[in-house]
């Protein structure tokens, strides 16, 4: 276990210890809320990210054809060697 130290306004130190929010308990609640909050924030971002990269043109029949085809050609490549 870790012991963390910190300081706080008197104030803002006043109302979570009213509030019951000094607590091991308490404290940890809310850190593993603010990191789960943190992860679906970069998760979004990340998905924004993504939906901003162009999607390449979908290929024709002839194309994955020819990549079937190279595919093929490549397999028994490596099974006559």
């Amino acid at each position: 276990m870790t012991k963390i130290a910190f300081d706080l306004p008197d104030t803002l130190a006043k109302e979570a210890q009213e509030a019951g929010l000094l607590v091991p308990d308490a404290i940890e609640r809310l850190l593993r809320e603010e990191l789960r909050k943190a992860a679906v924030d970069r998760l979004f971002e990340n998905m924004e990210r993504m939906q901003a990269i162009p999607e390449p043109p979908p290929m024709t029949p002839e194309e994955v054809a020819e990549e079937i085809r190279a595919m093929r050609s490549e397999r028994r490549k490596d099974k006559a060697a």
